[in-house]
C-alpha cells in the first residue's frame, strides 16, 4: 500500500538580503520512493519546478547545516522568525529559499512516523529482489561443474 504525505506551504524566494517573493510550494513524501522527498514550486509558469532530494538531508537540515553540491539546507533565524533555508543549484541557475521552520519540522516528523528511519529498504523489497537475483538456477549446475570430468582418461593414456 502506497502512502503519501503532503503539505502545501508558502516559501520565500530570496532575491536579495532586502527582498524576497512568496512562492506556493508542495512538499511530498511517497512511500514508494521512501528515501526521497519531493518539493514542487508553482512559479506562475505553465509547468511547476520539481526538485527531489534525500529525506535524510531534510531531516538533518531542520537541526543543523548539511548538504553540499546541488542541495544545501540549514536552520536560521530571520526577521524574528525561525526558517529553514534551502539553497538549490542547477545548470539553469541558483535559488535560495526560506521555508517556515515549524511547518517543515512537523511535515518531516509525519514522514518519519509513516516510514521510520532504517525501514526504507523493507518497503522497496530489496532483500527479496536480491535473493531472487542471486538464487541458483538449474543451468547453474552445468556452469559450476568441473569441465574436466574424472571419467575421461588423462591425455596420453588409453
Amino acid at each position: 500500500m502506497q502512502n503519501v504525505v503532503e503539505r502545501e506551504l508558502e516559501v520565500k524566494l530570496v532575491l536579495s538580503p532586502e527582498r524576497s517573493v512568496p512562492v506556493p510550494a508542495r512538499l511530498s513524501y511517497i512511500t514508494a520512493d521512501p528515501y526521497a522527498v519531493h518539493i514542487t514550486f508553482h512559479i506562475g509558469s505553465e509547468s511547476p519546478v520539481h526538485w527531489t532530494f534525500a529525506r535524510e538531508l531534510l531531516v538533518e537540515g531542520v537541526f543543523r547545516p548539511c548538504g553540499h553540491g546541488d542541495v544545501r539546507i540549514w536552520p536560521t533565524r530571520t526577521g524574528g522568525r525561525q526558517v529553514i533555508c534551502v539553497a538549490l543549484t542547477s545548470p539553469d541557475g541558483n535559488a535560495l529559499l526560506e521555508l517556515p521552520s515549524a511547518a517543515v519540522a512537523a511535515w518531516t516528523e509525519r514522514t518519519l512516523r509513516v516510514v521510520p528511519p532504517g525501514s526504507e529498504g523493507a518497503l522497496l523489497g530489496l532483500d527479496g529482489a536480491l535473493a531472487e537475483l542471486l538464487a541458483p538456477m538449474p543451468a547453474d549446475d552445468l556452469w559450476m561443474s568441473d569441465p574436466w570430468s574424472s571419467d575421461d582418461p588423462p591425455e596420453g593414456e588409453s
